[in-house]
């Protein structure tokens, strides 16, 4: 089974991997800048996320595997692999699985550490969600808006409706499997794998999710590794400060 992509522009390969509960529209809009930058930009959908397939098996090495048969299908050799969150964990993966494959590797707001469970309400809020009973997107907002009261997190998680048909509205994300499967998004890098090609690490300002004595661990997998700070942006760094975001990824390559 092949993910589901967008490829925009033509040149040197750049692939772009989103998070959890994501797809790859998210990244629609920066995908475009770089395509008029003179890449050819894939925009990916993972495995039970977005348009592409729904599978039992989640990890992070089954989602590696997902990329390089992506890539052997498409016939890419050296990549520039993007990856956020989620996707900044999948790439991670792929990047010290298949080193000679990855020209330069930026991971967005997540570092190699493991990370607790910490998505439960969202899953929660999304199993709320009854179709026989929801007709329209409305609806849907004013379930999701009893349990989730950010606006930006809800129009996000609103991305994923889809008409199954004329009358019935579904969820493009498999949300049993991602449920039952919530402890593997939280995995740590498998220790004494290494990356040694460039790497750009980016953290929002106001997230978290990379702090200050993460740097350590940063450096044991990716010694050539940079860590660069995106201003008055949390974990959704590309969405909030799109120009800042941009221009580090830019100056990186």
């Amino acid at each position: 089974m092949i993910l589901h992509s967008q490829i925009l522009g033509k040149g040197k390969p750049f692939v772009i991997l989103h998070g959890f509960l994501g797809m790859s529209d998210n990244w629609k809009t920066l995908g475009n800048r770089w395509a008029e930058d003179g890449y050819e930009v894939h925009l990916l959908d993972q495995r039970n996320h977005g348009r592409s397939f729904h599978s039992d098996e989640f990890s992070y090495e089954v989602m590696a595997e997902d990329l390089k048969n992506y890539c052997d299908e498409q016939s890419l050799k050296k990549i520039i692999l993007l990856g956020h969150s989620m996707g900044g964990k999948v790439s991670m993966q792929f990047a010290v699985t298949y080193p000679n494959m990855v020209s330069k590797l930026i991971v967005a707001d997540i570092g190699p550490k493991a990370y607790p469970p910490h998505h439960q309400d969202i899953l929660k809020a999304l199993s709320k969600l009854d179709f026989s009973k929801i007709k329209s997107r409305g609806e849907a907002e004013d379930v999701l808006s009893e349990y989730i009261k950010d606006e930006g997190t809800k129009l996000f998680l609103l991305k994923n409706l889809f008409r199954k048909s004329k009358n019935e509205l579904g969820l493009r994300i498999n949300l049993p499997v991602l449920s039952e499967k919530i402890e593997e998004v939280g995995m740590a890098l498998p220790e004494g794998t290494i990356f040694i090609g460039k790497t750009l690490f980016l953290g929002g300002e106001k997230s978290g999710y990379i702090e200050p004595m993460d740097e350590l661990l940063i450096k044991k997998h990716f010694p050539n590794a940079k860590i660069e700070t995106i201003s008055n942006a949390g974990h959704w760094l590309h969405a909030e400060n799109p120009d800042e975001f941009y221009d580090n990824v830019m100056n990186f390559l």
